[in-house]
């Protein structure tokens, strides 16, 4: 196979432009995982995105990748065939850690595959590296006493969000290009938002989990990569049904790679989802992007929901508290010394709201937020609003007490990340993609919100605004490491 552009162009090619140069023999998937381990060699020492890294064993498959596209041993290439995939620490890998971020769960290791990693490695793809999580995943920013502080590679004062933050900055940082997340509270959204990458929330069901708490209906495994394509790509290999998992919906949906134009389409503008003070800046790349798909076709309606925080708290409360909490204070009553102090706050807010609220009561604010965004959404095909509603959270906080960023007040950290209204309505496919960037150094992203498993729709409108308001990662549109 030839040799193809530099290391910096290699590390942000598209994984789609990937595959098309290995077809092509224009590019040997070894170039490509040398120039991501030496990018990552470069950089992880300011970004901290991994956990672990494969480089070995990587390079030994992306010699068996390069045997296929050459025709050798009558294998013929698979999907994501030779691409660098770094996958999320808590996606277990059989004979391998599984800390999930906390000191507690030192010397654990994995028995078994997570699906989306049995996913990943059918497909061919190249699991080089493994991301850095919060601890237990319950946090909007990724640092832990494990393993330290994760950095944005667009601004290292600032953390690329959380839970899957390790996924979001090294997509940003050009050490992977494709990277699994999970999204139990924006967990996916929250970090493609800030470090400006592509992160989509599947509809519950969709992707295949890991018991217990693939029963849990706010959360689910997703992919993150850079571009609309290859997360509809990666998304693809995800997708399907599991024997491991009774809620992993059949038959398996193949998302279409080519989409008709927005032109005509009905789309919902909301900037506060009736709850959120928006920075001015977000809201402002929001009306933006907005105004892009009017000039494209569409017509966009401002609308305003009618949810307010308290309908928000109640299902939150119910809902943490009941399951994912329950699961953390369990945890804390026999190793509260060795959680961070996020975790341990976390554990104790939970069990104050097992006492005060039931899974019952959750379930009728659930219930009544989803008619109101069902009745809101009806006219349209989709709705759009911001991700987060300020553009980042400092490095190393752990937001335990007022959010103040760059000497402004911008009050309780829980009403920071715009996700949680659609882990509610979890049935919705959600796709983040970016809005642009502020002043802060840092890009911005908004939601596409569908219609209930409508995923092709959030596609659609993310292939749209992608050709509309290009992000690609350019020479002279990347993070300066």
């Amino acid at each position: 196979m030839t040799s193809y552009g530099s290391g910096s162009d290699l590390v942000y090619l598209s994984a789609t432009e990937a595959r098309r140069l290995f077809e092509a023999r224009e590019l040997s998937p070894v170039e490509l995982m040398r120039a991501v381990i030496d990018r990552a060699e470069k950089v992880e020492p300011v970004v901290n995105a991994f956990t672990e890294r494969l480089f070995d064993e990587a390079l030994q498959g992306a010699r068996q990748a390069e045997d296929r596209f050459l025709g050798k041993g009558g294998l013929a290439p698979r999907p994501l065939e030779g691409i660098p995939v770094a996958t999320k620490e808590k996606h277990a890998i059989a004979g391998r850690t599984l800390t999930e971020g906390s000191l507690v769960n030192v010397g654990t290791v994995a028995t078994e595959n997570a699906p989306v990693i049995d996913r990943v490695l059918d497909a061919g793809g190249i699991i080089h590296a493994r991301t850095a999580t919060p601890e237990f995943s319950i946090a909007t920013f990724t640092h832990s006493r494990l393993w330290g502080v994760t950095r944005n590679p667009w601004n290292p004062r600032f953390t690329p969000g959380g839970s899957s933050g390790g996924a979001g900055a090294a997509l940003a940082a050009g050490t992977a290009l494709l990277a699994s997340a999970s999204d139990i509270g924006g967990s996916t959204r929250i970090p493609a938002a800030f470090t400006g990458t592509v992160g989509f929330k599947a509809p519950y069901g969709r992707v295949p989990g890991v018991a217990p708490l693939s029963a849990d209906h706010y959360r689910g495994d997703g992919p993150m990569a850079r571009t609309v394509d290859d997360c509809l790509a990666f998304a693809n290999v995800l997708t399907g049904p599991d024997p491991r998992d009774h809620v992993s919906l059949r038959p398996k949906l193949v998302l279409p790679t080519a989409y008709d134009p927005v032109a005509g389409m009905r789309i919902a503008l909301c900037v506060r989802l009736g709850a959120y003070d928006v920075h001015p800046e977000v809201e402002a790349n929001t009306r933006d992007l907005a105004q892009a798909l009017r000039d494209a076709g569409a017509v966009v309606e401002e609308i305003e929901l009618p949810w307010t925080r308290e309908d928000i708290l109640k299902c939150l409360a119910a809902h943490f508290s009941t399951i994912f909490g329950a699961l953390v204070s369990e945890i804390a009553a026999e190793h509260r010394e060795q959680m961070s102090a996020y975790a341990v706050a976390f554990a104790d807010t939970m069990a104050v709201a097992r006492e005060r609220i039931s899974y019952l009561d959750g379930l009728r604010a659930e219930t009544a937020l989803q008619r109101e965004l069902g009745e809101a959404m009806a006219p349209f095909d989709a709705l759009i609003c911001p991700t987060s509603a300020v553009p980042g959270l400092p490095a190393g906080d752990d937001l335990l007490g007022r959010l103040v960023v760059n000497g402004e007040d911008h009050g309780e950290p829980l009403w920071a990340p715009m996700t949680i209204p659609f882990n509610i309505n979890n049935r919705c496919p959600v796709l983040n993609v970016p809005s642009g960037h502020c002043s802060w150094g840092l890009p911005t992203g908004v939601q596409i919100v569908g219609h209930t498993y409508d995923d092709a729709t959030v596609f659609r409108i993310g292939k749209a605004l992608e050709q509309l308001r290009p992000w690609a990662y350019t020479p002279d549109h990347q993070p300066a490491l």
